[in-house]
């Protein structure tokens, strides 16, 4: 269930005081400060991508600052804590920790983020999504369980979504910031023209990504980890990750674009 999730300036750091019981026990069980290392150190790196293709000298010293202020992990698990608590009942949080918590359901949080760690290396990364079309070919037994949990869960729709709204914080920080002047009406036009390419490419990413996690599944396990999916509490906790890692992802892209607005106009925030 640790979907992809590909990408106000500062947002407010607040302490986490009280925060327990049954939102606490599923934030732990499913290991998600190491998902928000993983997703930090992805962060960088898109950072580095984004001053390679924006900026003339590729960015400066105070860009790499920049980015790393806004991937900071703190604010990051601040943001996925409050929308974990707004958008799942304490019984299905208290459900699904307990699954999590069996050898099965540690044994996929562990293969998950291993997964995603190495898909960090672009070689990794694009071995998996070639392993994707090969299966298909090929008609690879694991394609179809993998395929049925896609579909349970909705991953590649809901991607894709997630996806073209952090473009369009991320346009909304690049005019907020006096980089582009362009209406709402433009930014949406650019944005769904690019729907088919990032209705493709999170396809590949999100196969790529499962075969390579579910790959020492059995398919029995695989097939256990999808009814439970599909169960109240399961659907319910992929809700609630769309909602917390989307609105984590919105905040930064914004973030993003109003600091490469500041950085291309020479000025720093």
């Amino acid at each position: 269930m640790l979907s992809r999730l590909a990408m106000t300036c500062v947002l407010t750091v607040l302490p986490m005081v009280g925060w327990a019981g049954p939102h606490q026990d599923l934030y732990n069980a499913m290991r998600l400060d190491e998902l928000l290392q993983v997703m930090r150190n992805e962060g960088v790196t898109y950072g580095d991508e984004l001053a390679s293709d924006m900026f003339a000298n590729g960015g400066s010293g105070s860009w790499g600052a920049q980015v790393s202020d806004i991937y900071d992990i703190d604010r990051m698990r601040r943001s996925v804590t409050q929308g974990l608590e707004r958008s799942i009942a304490e019984d299905d949080a208290a459900r699904m920790t307990a699954f999590f918590e069996t050898e099965l359901g540690a044994r996929i949080i562990g293969l998950e983020i291993s997964a995603r760690e190495a898909m960090t290396d672009s070689e990794i990364e694009q071995a998996a999504r070639a392993a994707f079309h090969t299966g298909v070919r090929a008609e690879d037994p694991k394609i179809d369980p993998i395929r049925e949990y896609v579909e349970v869960n909705n991953l590649v729709e809901a991607n894709v979504e997630g996806a073209m709204n952090s473009s369009y914080q991320f346009y909304r920080g690049l005019i907020q910031g006096g980089a582009l002047d362009q209406t709402e009406e433009d930014i949406l036009s650019e944005i769904w023209s690019t729907e088919g390419f990032t209705y493709n490419d999170t396809e590949e990413w999100v196969y790529g990504f499962l075969m390579l996690a579910y790959g020492p599944l059995a398919k029995e396990e695989l097939e256990t980890y999808t009814e439970i999916s599909k169960s109240d509490a399961g659907q319910a906790l992929n809700r609630s990750l769309f909602v917390a890692f989307n609105g984590m992802y919105d905040d930064i892209s914004y973030a993003m674009g109003l600091a490469a607005a500041h950085h291309l106009s020479g000025q720093d925030l």
